[in-house]
């Protein structure tokens, strides 16, 4: 299954980027510390070229953290300088400035060579929508100049932003690829709400969930919604509608006749997981 979207503003977001690229010295790459494969848009290399670049993971506070360290020793063997951080909370984010300059350090050297005194580090940063740049951006500059949401795509046009004396922030829309070949990584995206719900039905992403976190976090449904009977094989459809049920009958998504409202135990599942309810989980294994 092939998942295809893509908004004409996210296209205008593109070019917009590509023009001011000319004028930045570190590109921060923002990604999804949960899932930093499927929130890493692949068009991003090439718009980004071999410009000097910090990966962010941000919202690790929901990230299982022996994943994500993993991840960020990947990354390392990689030559990518990666940083989990959580905007949010500000977790992280002191280190950011640091990492810049230990980035821009060739740069620095060569403009001492010239007798050039430093200058406001200029950076760019690029992400998928709803990966928390607004509130990365609010929290680096100290005050609200970003506008922020839980839906995504809230941020459309492009701004410079001071972080002190030494950086220069500029904002920009978040970009999505044309489409999902892989249609797990759309259930990924959907699952921590990276895109918007109404792209896939949300029982489908929440089976897939199910089944994630059956292979990979089969404790959550015991220490969530205490269900400790699960499914033998997370593949089987049934076994995994029969889970479904489970967890619906104990929130309360009983209809009359006592069925079980499927659709609203599937919002109950997502909700938990993009709020933290369900524990830190990953969606991207190493």
């Amino acid at each position: 299954m092939s998942i295809q979207w893509f908004p004409g503003h996210m296209t205008r977001a593109r070019r917009q980027i590509e023009e001011k690229l000319k004028l930045i010295d570190v590109a921060i790459e923002l990604l999804d510390a949960r899932l930093p494969v499927s929130s890493r848009n692949p068009m991003v290399n090439d718009i980004l070229g071999n410009k000097p670049r910090l990966v962010l993971l941000n919202k690790s506070d929901l990230a299982d953290p022996a994943v994500t360290e993993r991840w960020v020793k990947l990354l390392a063997a990689d030559d990518i300088s990666a940083l989990p951080i959580d905007a949010a909370s500000g977790t992280g984010v002191n280190a950011i400035l640091p990492r810049c300059r230990e980035l821009m350090a060739p740069k620095f050297e060569a403009w001492a060579r010239k007798g050039m005194s430093p200058r406001a580090i200029r950076t760019l940063i690029v992400g998928i929508p709803n990966v928390g740049k607004s509130t990365l951006i609010n929290r680096l500059a100290g005050r609200s100049v970003a506008a922020t949401g839980d839906r995504p795509g809230v941020t459309k046009g492009q701004q410079w932003i001071k972080v002190g004396a030494d950086m220069d922030l500029l904002d920009t829309p978040g970009i999505l690829w044309p489409k999902f070949d892989d249609a797990k990584v759309g259930y990924r995206l959907a699952a921590t709400g990276a895109i918007r719900d109404e792209i896939l039905h949300s029982e489908d992403v929440a089976f897939y969930l199910v089944k994630h976190l059956l292979t990979h976090y089969p404790g959550v449904f015991s220490e969530r919604y205490g269900i400790d009977e699960l499914p033998d094989d997370a593949e089987d459809p049934q076994q995994v509608v029969a889970l479904m049920e489970a967890v619906g009958r104990r929130r309360g998504c009983v209809m009359s006749g006592g069925k079980i409202d499927i659709s609203k135990a599937s919002d109950v599942l997502l909700r938990d997981l993009r709020t933290g309810k369900l524990g830190r989980i990953s969606m991207d294994i190493p």
